[in-house]
């Protein structure tokens, strides 16, 4: 084992000390709840459990046979998502998604009101040169849209790391508020 100098010791100390002041405080979870039932912020969240990575080389959109799926676990995430948003006062909100499967059944799971399919949702995997235009556009989207009720968007791991630098775990919901200047700052997650 290798001892560190007094130097070395030092300047260790002072990046862990930089890196912990330069990151956001996230904010508690009742505080997250709080900005998404008031309108301050929206919820991102990735689609429930389908086992795997990425899709078959040929998907053929709203031909679930052609994707990946939800498992029976994740389903019953989905619906277990949809109980938690109701415990913390979110009956309803407009919910929009992904057109792949795996999201709108993650999105209908929730139980939480109409879904609507958000072309700018879809997966890029594997076409990322479709990143900057997608990305754009759903950051257009979503500095245009109004609407009084909860925004609750569902869609996958690297359009919300496209979004928000955030990457996350099957069924987890980034709340994320907008900026007046058309920016997106990260309050927390929802795991």
């Amino acid at each position: 084992m290798t001892l560190l100098t007094r130097t070395q010791f030092a300047a260790f100390g002072f990046l862990v000390l930089l890196c912990t002041l330069s990151r956001p405080a996230l904010a508690d979870e009742a505080s997250l709840w709080q900005a998404l039932r008031g309108g301050d912020a929206f919820a991102i969240m990735r689609h429930a459990i389908a086992p795997g990575t990425g899709d078959p080389a040929e998907v053929v959109v709203g031909d679930c046979t052609t994707q990946r799926n939800l498992s029976a676990e994740g389903r019953d995430q989905a619906a277990t998502i949809g109980d938690r948003f109701r415990a913390n006062g979110i009956d309803a909100a407009a919910v929009f998604t992904s057109e792949w499967c795996r999201c709108r059944d993650t999105a209908e799971g929730l139980a939480l009101g109409t879904v609507v399919a958000l072309p700018a949702l879809n997966s890029f995997f594997g076409q990322y040169e479709r990143q900057a235009p997608q990305t754009a556009a759903l950051k257009q989207w979503l500095s245009a849209y109004r609407d009084s009720r909860p925004l609750v968007l569902v869609t996958h791991q690297v359009n919300i790391t496209a979004l928000t630098g955030v990457y996350p775990a099957s069924g987890e919901t980034i709340v994320v508020q907008r900026t007046t200047d058309g920016s997106m700052t990260v309050l927390g997650r929802l795991p």
